[in-house]
């Protein structure tokens, strides 16, 4: 049994989609509904729709959709119940006592109390005698301060093979929780033998917005590889949706975060007072980390190593930022290679005034290309005006632009209206690539793809487009259900997903009696749930009456006897509206 639908009821009543959204993203109305840019994929026009009416949201983007709790599911990687919770504490309501299944919710749970407790173990063997080579590694080398170490955590893996695994079990976690948890590893030699994951390591331990630890970072005492150990994905980590000290750095008072390639750079700067420095989890930036940074932030300041690797990282991270919208400046390291190195060499006054002097993003690129060139030749002047206009060609500030054109004509004695010239022969030309890629993508949306979640549509497109139907008239005319249902069954249903969708929804039927966007949520995940609001959508598409549905549910068997018989054609939209429209005058 799921929750129940009378707190349920209550819960929506209580959460308006229009506030909680408005909490993590920017929207603007339009007539009655929301829009905004989706949280969910990076663009630049608005094609995530709030549906205040109904509770829902959809992204014409992307696909994804659903109501309140789908949201706070895919925004705080939660699971149905736990995402319940924590609508419900936002409300002010109380949990039931019983009456649904939180089996993974209490999984997650103690995969949580797991990483609470090994953070706790790795601290106080840190502070043990006999591992003060494990605390002088961060005292002397790194010259953190017990404060600093306190603060964050640090601790270290003792050099055992289970150290950890006999403590873990003295507390009451089985061997299967801690692997669920990615502290200890199975042996590859004797699946009932199970070792310590981190060993020999200084660990610092990764903690999300909400105060609890994730994962862990294990580095090694010396220069052996690897240099570090992360935890694996769980069922409380993905590492390209998390950012290090996050958890920390929202409660600075700043609305700019200094974001750096490593853990360490990121604790040297908060104890040197930048407490608006973080670093993304993985080995490069995701879209994932650059949207949840942007609910806490304005401005970035890129803090990459100025290596080669770094530097590509640096381009890739500009990239991510700009599309979804940030304020991007890039900081030029001088006197060492990251900002650990810096601090220690120079001091906290060295990097302040590196940070005040952060380039934006454009300046940034100028420079990058000037290095490239020698500017006291012709040709290197002429190249690097060709490469700087690309940049220059995509802002979309004439004031901006202006600004640029002016100071580089005037520091490479060029011709102002020259320069202008070929920025606009350059936005023609890109804005010329834009619209091919535009028609490149409306093409393809127009032709048959392989969908991820109903794969057998191609195959058989004219039956599944029957069911997409069907489902649509269905959620929308609650009424139509008594007197279709007898002719319809699951095993009426051609492609699985679609079966899957109207098994699901006769359950929600039977349990609720309603079938709509809030009552549907629970039975599904957040990727199927995207699919089954843009089928609820499409109801403008159809007459929405009994007699259409029954013609529907007539094509369908039509279309599924055929299928058994011959082999089924690639279809679209415009020829199965017409094949149903022969049909149907056909039987006139």
């Amino acid at each position: 049994m799921a929750i129940s639908e009378e707190f349920l009821s209550q819960l929506r009543d209580r959460t308006d989609i229009e506030d909680l959204l408005s909490s993590y993203m920017s929207l603007k109305r339009r007539g009655k509904n929301l829009v905004g840019l989706c949280p969910f994929h990076s663009e630049k026009t608005p094609s995530f729709t709030v549906y205040p009416e109904n509770g829902s949201f959809y992204c014409f983007g992307c696909g994804a959709g659903g109501d309140v709790i789908t949201f706070v599911r895919r925004m705080e990687n939660l699971d149905y119940v736990e995402a319940v919770k924590f609508l419900a504490q936002r409300a002010g309501l109380r949990m039931p006592e019983d009456g649904f299944d939180d089996t993974l919710s209490k999984r997650r749970q103690r995969i949580l109390a797991a990483n609470r407790e090994a953070a706790k173990f790795f601290h106080a063997q840190l502070l043990r005698p006999e591992n003060r080579e494990a605390l002088a590694y961060f005292t002397e080398n790194r010259r953190l301060s017990m404060q600093t170490v306190r603060h964050f955590g640090l601790g270290y893996a003792p050099n055992r093979w289970d150290a950890l695994l006999r403590h873990m079990q003295s507390l009451g976690f089985s061997q299967s929780e801690l692997a669920d948890a990615n502290l200890v590893w199975r042996s590859s030699k004797n699946e009932n033998h199970f070792f310590d994951a981190f060993r020999n390591r200084v660990m610092i331990p990764i903690i999300d917005i909400r105060g609890n630890v994730i994962a862990f970072g294990g580095r090694v005492l010396d220069d052996s590889k690897p240099k570090y150990i992360n935890t694996s994905d769980t069922l409380v980590y993905k590492k390209s949706r998390e950012v290090f000290a996050l958890n920390f750095a929202k409660n600075s008072g700043e609305r700019r975060l200094i974001l750096c390639e490593g853990y360490m750079d990121v604790i040297a700067l908060h104890q040197a007072d930048f407490p608006f420095a973080v670093a993304g989890c993985g080995t490069a930036l995701t879209q994932e980390q650059a949207r949840l940074l942007s609910r806490y932030a304005d401005e970035v300041i890129l803090s990459y190593d100025a290596d080669e690797a770094g530097q590509k990282a640096l381009q890739k991270a500009i990239g991510i930022f700009s599309a979804i919208g940030m304020k991007v400046k890039v900081l030029k390291l001088s006197g060492g290679k990251d900002p650990d190195e810096i601090l220690r060499k120079y001091g906290r006054e060295r990097f302040a005034a590196l940070l005040d002097g952060a380039a934006n993003d454009i300046e940034y690129r100028i420079l990058a290309e000037r290095e490239k060139v020698d500017l006291t030749t012709d040709d290197g002047k002429v190249r690097f005006l060709k490469a700087v206009s690309e940049y220059l060609a995509q802002l979309e500030n004439p004031i901006e632009v202006d600004v640029y054109t002016s100071r580089l004509a005037d520091e490479l004695s060029v011709d102002k209206t020259a320069l202008s010239s070929q920025i606009e022969q350059t936005r023609y030309r890109l804005k010329k690539q834009r619209k091919r890629t535009q028609m490149d993508e409306l093409t393809k949306s127009l032709t048959p793809q392989r969908d991820a979640l109903n794969p057998e549509m191609t195959r058989h497109y004219r039956a599944a487009k029957a069911e997409e139907a069907i489902l649509t008239l269905l959620m929308n005319n609650n009424d139509f259900i008594p007197a279709v249902q007898d002719g319809l069954r699951e095993d009426s249903f051609v492609t699985s997903f679609h079966r899957h969708v109207f098994a699901r929804m006769m359950l929600c039927w039977r349990e609720s009696g309603v079938l709509d966007i809030p009552h549907l949520s629970a039975y599904f995940d957040p990727e199927e749930f995207g699919r089954v609001t843009r089928i609820f959508m499409n109801r403008a598409s159809y007459a929405n009456t009994l007699d259409e549905c029954r013609e529907c549910i007539r094509t369908l068997d039509e279309e599924r006897e055929k299928s058994r018989e011959t082999t089924p054609e690639l279809g679209d939209d415009d020829s199965f509206l017409k094949s149903f429209q022969s049909m149907k005058e056909k039987k006139q």
